[in-house]
């Protein structure tokens, strides 16, 4: 039997929210149905998200668990990963089972999951689709990733005995305000979770402020220092390469509304000191392609898109990288990268990818969802953080005027990078102890 924790019973207002969950799904399901649709997944597995399974349950020795992970999109699905390859290695009767609930994370499963591992888009957090999801599926334990606290479907699961897990366990601010006016209600749903993973000390405080119990709250690193490097098209990268020949590359990756601006304008500055400077211009979302075309039009700088075929020649100053998948192949092209998501408050992306491909890190100040990992990263010599336009300029300009100290930056972020990875083995240890996903498969307050 699972423990019950000491949230007490269930709050009304959860009462509340699953009584309107229940009443909506079906409306809820249309869109989200729609929306898989437009991005090509068939109507069987659009079914998923009612908890309609695609797949049979797999077969099991009777010892050997069914370990659920959840992650909403691709970043929390790829760190997800990572621990299933872990808990894997140390549980090969095992068999997992990953759920997310974006198309690109699906496509991103098919190709990084481990033989055996099922993925299934997650069921909507309602009475309905998540009593056929764990009917079907009956999972020994579940681990969610990040920040995904979804009322119904933990109280569900735990009431059947499935044993929990947060892990990367990271709440904005505003969440954890917005969870601090329904305190017994957080409480409640934390309490549904046998063991808290934060990424670092502040996110632990955070949850126990939040009524989670001390003892079951832990820091335990960042998951994505583990992850598998991303992988790389030789062919394209060949291709690549010799399109740009001798030319200096710096890449600017990930980036968000209101930061290429700033990125345009330091690579017109670079321009002046390295009159065939090429920039790899990566957009987080290649949906925005058309804005920043634009943005480099008004900058007056040449370019060429990747998404229309169209490649680099002498005269490209910047090459608009928007497609998906491809990040890997992008980063093989140069060891200089700066990374998006932080000139503005977004709370930055994984510098980790960066440093498993062997390059150094420019970021901006807003990396509020690294702050365990930036600060040590910088200090180490692996990274460095810019401000504005000039600051980006000079960064990129010394590295690409002194190779010997870009190479000793990326020396830098790949040890950073693997030192941090190497935790990740007490991190599967503490889940398996915790979560009773022991050799013999008991648990230990059964």
């Amino acid at each position: 039997m699972t423990s019950q924790g000491s949230g007490g019973k269930a709050t009304a207002l959860f009462h509340a929210y699953r009584a309107v969950t229940a009443l909506i799904a079906p409306f809820a399901y249309r869109k989200v149905a729609a929306k898989l649709a437009a991005q090509g997944v068939s109507p069987q597995r659009q079914r998923e998200r009612l908890g309609h399974a695609s797949q049979p349950r797999p077969t099991l020795p009777s010892d050997a668990p069914l370990i659920w992970f959840h992650g909403a999109s691709v970043g929390e699905s790829l760190a997800a990963i990572t621990l299933i390859n872990r808990l894997a290695e140390k549980r090969s009767d095992a068999r997992f089972l990953l759920t997310s609930g974006t198309a690109t994370s699906a496509a991103m499963a098919e190709t990084r999951l481990p033989k055996g591992a099922i993925h299934q888009f997650a069921p909507l957090d309602a009475a309905g689709p998540v009593r056929r999801f764990l009917d079907h599926w009956r999972p020994d334990a579940g681990i969610f990733v990040e920040s995904e606290l979804w009322p119904v479907t933990l109280s569900a699961a735990h009431k059947r005995g499935t044993r929990l897990a947060l892990v990367n366990a990271r709440l904005s601010d505003r969440s954890v305000r917005s969870w601090q006016k329904r305190a017994a209600t957080a409480r409640f749903i934390l309490s549904r979770f046998d063991l808290l993973l934060s990424q670092n000390d502040h996110m632990a405080q955070n949850l126990i402020s939040l009524g989670a119990d001390t003892a079951r709250v832990q820091p335990g690193g960042n998951l994505k220092a583990g992850a598998a490097a991303l992988p790389v098209d030789a062919a394209v990268v060949e291709a690549l390469r010799s399109d740009v020949g001798a030319r200096p590359v710096w890449i600017a990756s990930s980036t968000h509304d209101g930061e290429e601006e700033t990125i345009l304008a330091a690579h017109r500055t670079l321009l002046y000191r390295f009159p065939d400077l090429c920039l790899v211009l990566i957009p987080r979302h290649p949906e925005r392609s058309d804005k920043v075309a634009e943005l480099i039009r008004d900058a007056e700088l040449t370019f060429a898109r990747r998404s229309k075929g169209e490649a680099i020649t002498p005269q490209t100053q910047v090459y608009l990288a928007d497609t998906l998948g491809e990040l890997g192949t992008f980063y093989a092209l140069s060891p200089l990268v700066f990374l998006g998501g932080s000139l503005r408050p977004i709370g930055g992306h994984n510098p980790f990818e960066v440093a498993q491909a062997g390059a150094a890190v420019i970021t901006g100040p807003g990396t509020s969802n690294f702050t365990e990992t930036f600060p040590p990263l910088i200090a180490a010599g692996g990274a460095v953080e810019v401000q504005d336009a000039p600051q980006l300029a000079h960064a990129v300009q010394h590295w690409l005027d002194d190779p010997k100290a870009l190479q000793t930056a990326c020396t830098a972020a790949s040890g950073f990078a693997k030192s941090q990875a190497q935790e990740l083995d007490g991190v599967a240890d503490l889940l398996i102890d915790r979560l009773g996903l022991g050799a013999k498969g008991t648990h230990p307050d059964a």
